[in-house]
C-alpha cells in the first residue's frame, strides 16, 4: 500500500441500495485514463464487501459514491471495517449528493475528501494523485 510499486490502485464502490451508478462509472474511467488501476465493484455492495475487495485487491485507495442519503453510515462504516482489519493505510474518499453540513463530521471520522456535484474528474484526479502514494519512478 503505502510502499507498494506500480500504479495507484483504487478500489470504486457503491455501498447500499442505491442503483445509480453513472458517476462511479465516470469517475472510474477517468482515475484509469489517468494510468491508475481501477476495480469498480459494482452496485449494492455492503460495507464488508468494499473492504474485502480492498484488501484483497492491495489497494491504496477506496472511492465511494453514494446518492442515497446512507453516506454518514456506510462511511463510517466502511472506516470502521477499515480499522478492525488494520488496514487503515487504505484512504477513503467519495462523492455524490452529500450537504455540505454532513462534509466536516465525515472528515472527522476519517474520510480524507468528499467531492460533491460540479467536481471535475480532472480535479479528483488530480486530488487521488496528490494525496494517495505516488507510483515508483513518480
Amino acid at each position: 500500500m503505502g510502499v507498494a510499486a506500480g500504479p495507484i490502485r483504487v478500489v470504486v464502490a457503491k455501498p447500499g441500495l442505491d442503483g445509480h451508478d453513472r458517476g462511479a462509472k465516470v469517475i472510474a474511467r477517468a482515475l484509469r485514463d489517468a494510468g491508475m488501476e481501477v476495480i469498480y465493484t459494482g452496485l449494492h455492495q455492503t460495507p464488508e464487501q468494499i473492504v474485502d475487495t480492498a484488501i484483497q485487491e492491495d489497494a491504496d485507495a477506496i472511492g465511494l459514491s453514494i446518492l442515497s442519503g446512507a453516506h454518514n453510515t456506510l462511511f463510517a462504516a466502511v472506516i470502521e471495517l477499515l480499522k478492525e482489519r488494520e488496514a487503515e493505510d487504505i484512504l477513503v474518499f467519495g462523492g455524490g449528493i452529500i450537504p455540505e453540513a454532513d462534509i466536516a463530521p465525515l472528515k472527522e471520522k476519517g474520510v480524507a475528501e468528499i467531492f460533491t456535484p460540479g467536481a471535475t474528474t480532472q480535479a479528483i484526479v488530480d486530488w487521488v494523485r496528490a494525496n494517495v502514494r505516488q507510483p515508483a519512478g513518480a
